[in-house]
């Protein structure tokens, strides 16, 4: 037997190349084989091989095909019976990334084998290793049946692994087990432990986990500021940094990185840069990690500067050649609108992979250049080389400047070519989609993108559902965008302000204080946008009190200082309630010179109460500022017609004029089964416009009949192309009066069960719209039915009942620009 396996042995190790230290292990191995057969030169025999076995699969030069040579050998010599060599070829086939096989070595091992914790321990970390988290708790679950204890290198790959698997009960599971196990002191048990909390969010148990360790080294210290950063909770992060040199543990590369990770995740951009400079002049070693993170926050004022000066930092600590680095300083020039740099880095690149490729489109997107960023997406597309096509990451930065630079419907066409391509999107591509769905208020279609991100397993996407609630909530369906709102998982600060945001547009005020409450409640700590949200929502109700309680709050109570924005909101709050005395008295005494968006909230507030003496006072200044608003002289031009000051109106009419100032054409659209149609003002007419414009024109004759004007304040609009709503006489000879108004009637009355129509369009044109369609169904209903009636249902919905059929319109206010129509039997 023994002599058959040396045989076997001696041609296996004749075809596999190893080195010569291996070579020389041939007489002993020699020796033995040839020895008598006793027990004791039986068993030393097959340890010596065994031990030969895994001497081989230690090789540093080993490839894949000498691997599955050695693995074959093994099986022929009988040695896939030991757990020692099956535990050494489940790690080397991890190595190479092969966890299935690995796994075929595991299961095809004999029941005996399975008392051995290192098999286990192997199998758990081949699968940890891989991100496999649900299959190590598997085995897990397995080893137990069977019996066995992880051991104190085993138990912390459990524990990782249900840190990545993410299941709560879980967690504390396992953690009971490590209590139970005796594991309570245990450094590493405790050190995964704080690393599994922290990924949950449950830095509460993380940290008193690390303050009941008897042991601590610097790894527990970087794991546990780690955990604050995950989490958004830069103050504990740096408190916890604060505490280390006084503990006797100097903060390394990696605390910092940390540190910079937390700020940086939480906005504060300043700080993060602090922090930098303060790390630089302890003299702390840099890191490519360190750097990138540092980049990323080189915005806003004197962003390019700094930028530079990192730069110059990155070529003298050698960095030049580092991808990671390069490719952020390329996003950050993009950021701060110095293309020309990031063109000259990635053109000194000697080497550009996909990641190079795809820093620069995102440069071109972060600049607004969607073009350029197309442009060189198509370069990409046409490299030979297959492993430099577009990715999902490609695809999702040339539909996110398409978005950006609101050309919507370019964006969902590359999408749609990215669905043709096979390239599955990814929660950033299905955010941007999202976004451009909620500007264009396409309901139905942001319905099949949710549905496209529940079929894909992304819908659970803080980043998805945070783009959902928007889309929603600008869509007008507010309960549909509070379900997914409440299905959000991790709610950051964007998923909070987005739902106050969105209760404030429809002038929910009351309900966008509750969630502000409900926010800080959870402990998310608003911050400048958030507080504009409240505000804004106070001012569209009309809720004076409470919007001055919120403002007392922001610096006393959340330590956010307010700023232009918000002292807008609060004149607009202020103003609307026909304090206008006491908004004018709050401009004057701001800690800021007042720019045009403040002035042009009173001004507003001077036109809905009609004060013309505040308001010419306020265009004074608006007007010195040159800031080139056309709306400022819209309002004051407007505030004069209602006044029936008309030359004075002329005059401001002219004013504008000569300063080259135009209003942006009203604009609309309406949405029918699924087909937009775009309407704007002063547009050139096809043949389908034309008869549009007849229609039009025949039912506005037979509103006059019935005594139904436009309102007043719609025919107070200045701009040329808003004049008239109704278009001039466009009447055809050949045609009749009487038909086409019968034909609607017909069709009006064959609508299917259910139908929503939606009209989107600039605030001032919904509102033109809700007039209008409501007297368009009111003067139709004579020839729909003998009866009708008007029920006001509530401030924002009205109801036409006609016969069994009713007729409800829903017109949101505020920064709302959509009308609903639903009909039903």
């Amino acid at each position: 037997m023994l002599h058959c396996c040396w045989s076997s042995s001696r041609r296996f190790i004749s075809q596999t190349p190893f080195s010569i230290s291996s070579r020389l292990c041939f007489p002993s191995i020699f020796t033995h084989f040839h020895c008598h057969s006793s027990a004791n030169h039986s068993h030393k025999t097959q340890s010596e091989l065994l031990d030969f076995l895994d001497h081989l699969l230690q090789q540093c030069g080993l490839n894949l095909q000498q691997l599955k040579q050695i693995h074959e050998k093994i099986i022929i010599t009988g040695s896939s019976n030991s757990s020692f060599i099956a535990a050494r070829l489940i790690s080397v086939y991890s190595k190479f990334g092969l966890v299935n096989e690995a796994q075929k070595v595991f299961e095809t091992c004999p029941t005996d084998c399975f008392s051995n914790l290192l098999l286990w321990n192997s199998i758990l970390r081949a699968n940890v290793s891989h991100g496999k988290c649900e299959e190590a708790v598997k085995l897990y679950v397995k080893m137990r049946e069977y019996g066995n204890l992880a051991d104190g290198f085993g138990f912390p790959l459990i524990i990782r692994a249900c840190g990545m698997f993410g299941d709560h009960n879980l967690c504390s599971v396992v953690h009971s087990h490590a209590i139970q196990m005796g594991f309570r002191d245990h450094l590493y048990v405790g050190n995964e432990l704080m690393n599994m909390y922290g990924k949950i969010g449950r830095m509460d148990i993380a940290s008193q986990v690390f303050d009941r360790m008897s042991v601590r080294t610097q790894v527990s210290w970087n794991i546990i500021v780690s955990g604050f950063a995950q989490n958004f909770d830069c103050d504990a992060a740096y408190k916890t940094f604060l505490l280390m040199e006084p503990q006797g543990f100097e903060p390394n590369s990696v605390t910092w990185t940390s540190l910079f990770s937390s700020f940086a995740r939480c906005r504060r951009h300043q700080d993060t840069w602090k922090l930098y400079v303060l790390m630089r002049k302890k003299q702390v070693e840099d890191t490519a990690e360190a750097i990138a993170v540092v980049i990323s926050v080189c915005v806003g004022d004197n962003g390019i500067d700094k930028c530079e000066m990192v730069h110059g930092y990155v070529i003298k600590g050698g960095f030049e050649n580092n991808s990671i680095v390069i490719n952020s300083l390329m996003c950050t020039y993009g950021k701060c609108g110095a293309v020309r740099q990031a063109e000259c880095l990635f053109s000194g690149l000697q080497l550009k992979t996909i990641v190079s490729w795809n820093s620069l489109i995102s440069c071109y997107a972060e600049s607004g250049l969607c073009n350029e960023a197309y442009s060189l997406f198509l370069q990409l597309q046409e490299l030979d080389d297959l492993k430099m096509k577009p990715n999902v990451i490609s695809w999702s930065a040339v539909i996110g400047a398409f978005a950006m630079a609101e050309r919507h419907e370019a964006s969902l066409e590359i999408f749609r070519s990215m669905q043709v391509a096979r390239v599955l999107a990814n929660d950033v591509t299905i955010s941007s989609v999202l976004s451009v769905c909620a500007e264009l208020s396409n309901f139905h279609l942001g319905m099949e993108i949710h549905g496209y991100s529940i079929r894909y397993l992304m819908d659970k996407s803080t980043l998805v559902g945070n783009g959902l609630v928007n889309m929603y909530m600008k869509c007008g369906s507010l309960w549909k965008g509070n379900i997914v709102f409440e299905g959000v998982g991790k709610k950051d600060l964007i998923s909070w302000n987005t739902m106050i945001s969105g209760f404030g547009m429809h002038g929910l005020g009351a309900t966008a204080l509750e969630t502000f409450e409900q926010m800080t409640s959870a402990g998310t700590k608003p911050d400048g946008i958030t507080f504009v949200a409240v505000l804004s929502a106070c001012s569209h109700a009309g809720l004076v009190d409470e919007g001055y309680k919120v403002f007392d709050q922001m610096k006393k109570v959340f330590g956010v200082e307010p700023r232009m924005e918000h002292y807008a909101c609060m004149v607009d709050l202020v103003g609307r309630a026909g304090l206008l005395q006491r908004a004018s008295e709050m401009v004057q005494n701001m800690p800021m010179r007042p720019n045009a968006c403040v002035w042009g909230a009173l001004l507003n507030s001077c036109k809905m109460h009609k004060n013309t003496e505040v308001a010419e006072e306020t265009a004074a200044q608006i007007f010195n500022l040159e800031s080139g608003m056309t709306g400022s002289y819209m309002l004051l031009c407007n505030l004069y017609a209602v006044n029936g000051r008309w030359k004075d109106s002329a005059n401001v009419r002219i004013s504008a004029k000569t300063q080259g100032l135009k209003k942006a054409p009203g604009q609309s659209w309406i949405e029918v089964k699924k087909k937009v149609y775009m309407f704007l003002a002063g547009q050139p007419m096809d043949s389908e416009m034309e008869d549009v414009h007849i229609m039009l024109n025949i039912l506005s004759l037979h509103m006059a009949k019935e005594g139904c004007t436009r309102r007043k304040s719609f025919a107070l609009q200045c701009a040329e192309e808003q004049e008239d709503y109704l278009p001039k006489p466009l009447f055809d000879n050949q045609r009749s009066a009487q038909s086409p108004l019968q034909n609607l009637c017909e069709q009006l009355t064959s609508l299917p069960v259910f139908l929503y129509i939606y009209f989107t369009g600039q605030p001032y044109m919904s509102l033109l719209c809700s007039h209008f369609i409501t007297q368009i169904y009111l003067g139709l209903s004579c020839h729909v039915a003998r009866s009708y009636e008007l029920v006001e249902t509530g401030k924002l919905k009205k109801q036409l009942k006609v016969g069994k059929t009713i007729w409800s319109f829903t017109m949101s206010e505020g920064l709302s620009r959509r009308m609903e129509a639903s009909f039903a039997y």
